[in-house]
């Protein structure tokens, strides 16, 4: 687990330096229920924050790709969702459309702000409209979920992404465990709503630790590039081949060469303990090779390998089925038998 990062130091943690252009600063909410002590309570956190509200947007780059980043800060008010992060969040989502970038969402909240009522929850359904007309005009969106990242946000824009990333430990729901426990009346899971348990459910693509983040978002990004022939030039971070994949070729060879023209020879090859699977040959055949596991509604089923790689300089979708090399990695990838969640992962 870790501990926050303020929005302005993730920032400068991921972009490149001075690169970043901030946007849509000095909105204000009216306090729409005339809740008493409100104003005073945001003007407070200001003052002590540096922070206009509970999310900073704007432009910056990532590598050498242009996105449209917005980063929650969970020192404002938890970064609860009022109309004025509804607001930047879809004035940004519909620039970012606008100009054919990617949205990166970096999300930690309380959820909806209660002490504007419904206006905070109207933004549930404005951030996400916007969200999917970027999505329909052909533009990815990247969410990553901190910790904790709860009720409306989690129910809306945070789960809407093309991909989905987390941050290891952190806490992602609607209500919280202490609810739900008193709700329905049972004590629930180990880790239950942590991110290693959405993984192994489905529902994020893949847990990154924050010292690798920029680096997988860099990848993710210039893999998407719309431009194919900017690929090679613009994609600069290359994965050295381990001795592992060395070893898989010399597998791979030795099985080839060792197999005699009779029928018999062929079907013992076959059933070698070593003989290549799935991983060994994406391993061998492509670059980068990022692999996401959401099926994003019940498992992740590990008889289905599925991402985004380079092929000789182009990006490519990779999907496998995966069977192990042995009795343990047999059961753990069901002998290569997906089952509905792998077809749906696929």
């Amino acid at each position: 687990g870790y501990l926050r990062m303020p929005a302005q130091k993730r920032i400068a943690f991921l972009t490149e330096k001075d690169s970043f252009e901030e946007w849509d600063t000095g909105l204000t909410t009216e306090n729409p229920l005339h809740m008493i002590g409100y104003p005073d309570r945001i003007k407070s956190l200001q003052e002590k924050t540096k922070l206009d509200e509970a999310v900073i947007t704007g432009k910056a780059r990532i590598g050498a790709n242009e996105v449209a980043l917005m980063v929650m800060d969970g020192r404002f008010l938890m970064a609860s969702m009022g109309e004025v992060v509804g607001e930047k969040i879809a004035k940004t989502v519909e620039y970012a459309t606008k100009e054919n970038i990617p949205v990166i969402i970096f999300a930690c909240s309380g959820g909806a702000r209660m002490q504007e009522g419904m206006v905070s929850l109207m933004q549930m359904a404005k951030t996400s409209a916007a969200l999917k007309r970027h999505t329909e005009s052909g533009n990815l969106y990247i969410s990553v979920l901190t910790d904790p990242t709860t009720g409306g946000v989690t129910a809306s824009f945070a789960m809407l992404g093309d991909i989905i990333l987390a941050e290891p430990k952190a806490l992602i729901g609607f209500a919280g465990p202490r609810v739900i426990e008193q709700t329905i009346g049972q004590k629930l899971p180990k880790g239950f709503q942590r991110s290693e348990f959405l993984l192994e459910h489905g529902f994020i693509d893949e847990i990154v630790e924050r010292k690798d983040l920029r680096n997988r978002l860099t990848t993710i990004l210039t893999l998407h590039k719309k431009d194919d022939k900017s690929y090679t030039d613009n994609f600069n971070i290359k994965k050295e081949k381990s001795t592992m994949a060395q070893k898989k070729r010399e597998s791979i060879k030795m099985i080839t060469e060792s197999v005699k023209k009779s029928a018999w020879d062929r079907v013992l090859a076959s059933r070698m303990n070593d003989r290549p699977i799935a991983s060994d040959y994406i391993d061998l055949l492509f670059d980068d090779f990022v692999e996401f596991h959401g099926d994003r509604y019940f498992k992740d089923d590990q008889a289905i390998i599925g991402g985004i790689a380079s092929f000789h300089g182009m990006p490519v979708t990779v999907i496998a089925q995966e069977k192990g090399h042995n009795t343990k990695e047999n059961l753990e990838h069901n002998f290569g038998m997906p089952s509905p969640d792998g077809y749906r992962k696929a």
